[in-house]
């Protein structure tokens, strides 16, 4: 098997033409193959041991720590937080009736659209992101419906820190990593830049500021996640009870999300799942409760199509009875279509500059003169608004301006191209208008 999983990594590393991949597949009490391929920023080759950020899989390692405090009866998951944190709040009175519970199955009633994620995000200590949401709200009753929110996780990490009495990374190194045996694993920073894809190509970036927390700050290995992946399917050193691990899978009714996992069902296997993204690194992990495997796949780049999950597909399938479908190609594909949209509205927008004067002279009817004047404006609104909309696709999550030029580059700078194309056009009719209409 070992061999057979080590052929496909390295076929699904040369179709994706990753920078780097590192992953691992475990069962039951053993890790089956662990690997690196590629290399990383400083030209070092990728191992199973090169540290990587695993972003929102982060939420996984932080709901455990939770937990832990749970099996210890030193936290309750249905009494409210702001009995362990009283400094917790935020404008909306509803805050105060948030379990711990909620934080960990998402169903809060913190969002994106109503809290300050700026502001979070330029903290620098817990106690100053808490300062954060004080002027926020909350979109829904706590515990009526899961919204996907990286500040449950970050006040769960506080909440952490309160109750257990050392730092997050500490407790986390105390209580999660090390009796787990993985001496790799910490909170905050350690990899080398990663990269981001800009029309097919790899380019190196510093990863995106903002607040290292329980939401997305773990950096581990591939070997490292082996341990923990044995944990989670029962087997190996545990660091939860029988009962704490249930709550940890186990997502409330009508919901699929649990605490730091989701539930999904890929080709008739229902899987345990987390994946995560920060800028520059991007992670998936999965376990079978009932056959016992565990998967991982790490990649020290991020581009707006994600190879990850479709490798940790090949892998299931291999330890299955499937065939790992081909991989590869997705992101070269979405990239080079957004480069021929860019170059083709340069060239429009070209020929709308050339051909200005021809159309300041014909377009003398009442409604062509405002419409070729509005229509090449709606690239500038679309590109305008990009934050806003996106977030709108993205189910309410926040976006800004410095994020669109990480992964999400092609796609930026493919919307100002073609915004750019048309302010030109349109500036370029207008002075050509002008001077028809005043006989020069």
């Amino acid at each position: 098997m070992a061999e057979s999983i080590d052929a496909y990594l390295r076929g699904a590393f040369e179709s994706t033409g990753l920078p780097g991949l590192a992953a691992v597949v475990t069962h039951g009490d053993r890790i089956v193959h662990a690997a690196g391929l590629g290399h990383d920023s400083a030209g070092r080759p990728v191992t199973a041991g090169t540290p990587m950020r695993v972003a929102s899989v982060s939420k996984s390692f932080t709901a455990t720590a939770v937990l832990t405090l749970v099996d210890e009866g030193r936290i309750a998951l249905d009494t409210p937080v702001v009995s362990y944190l009283p400094e917790f709040r935020t404008s909306d009175p509803r805050t105060a009736r948030i379990t711990v519970r909620h934080l960990l199955n998402q169903t809060s009633g913190l969002s994106d659209r109503t809290v300050d994620i700026g502001a979070t995000q330029r903290a620098t200590t817990p106690g100053e992101y808490l300062a954060a949401l004080h002027d926020g709200t909350l979109a829904g009753e706590p515990g009526s419906r899961f919204e996907y929110c990286n500040v449950n996780y970050d006040v769960a990490a506080r909440l952490v820190e309160a109750v257990d009495g050392r730092d997050f990374a500490d407790a986390m190194r105390e209580r999660v990593f090390g009796p787990l045996g993985m001496p790799a694993s910490t909170v905050g920073d350690g990899p080398a830049d990663g990269y981001v894809s800009l029309y097919g190509a790899w380019v190196p970036r510093a990863e995106l500021p903002g607040f290292r927390g329980g939401a997305g700050g773990v950096v581990t290995t591939a070997a490292d996640l082996g341990r923990w992946l044995i944990s989670q399917t029962g087997h190996g050193p545990q660091v939860l009870t029988a009962a704490g691990r249930a709550a940890l899978h186990g997502p409330p009714p009508g919901e699929d999300y649990a605490m730091g996992w989701s539930v999904e069902v890929e080709r008739g296997r229902t899987l345990l799942v987390h994946s995560g993204n920060l800028f520059t690194y991007t992670a998936v992990q999965a376990v079978d409760p009932v056959t016992g495997h565990g998967f991982a796949v790490l990649t020290n780049s991020a581009a707006l199509y994600d190879d990850t999950y479709d490798i940790l597909l090949g892998l299931s399938a291999l330890t299955g009875d499937g065939e790992p479908a081909a991989t590869g190609g997705g992101r070269r594909t979405n990239e080079a279509v957004l480069a021929l949209v860019a170059a083709t509205a340069a060239g429009l927008g070209t020929l709308g500059v050339l051909r200005s004067g021809r159309w300041a002279r014909r377009r003398t009817g009442r409604w062509s003169r405002p419409l070729g004047l509005l229509w090449p404006l709606a690239p500038a609104a679309v590109f305008a608004t990009c934050p806003q909309w996106l977030s709108l696709l993205m189910n309410g999550r926040a976006v800004t301006w410095a994020q669109l030029t990480y992964f999400p580059a092609p796609l930026t700078i493919t919307l100002a191209v073609t915004a750019a194309a048309g302010l030109a056009t349109v500036a370029a009719r207008l002075t050509r208008r002008t001077a028809v209409t005043s006989g020069t």
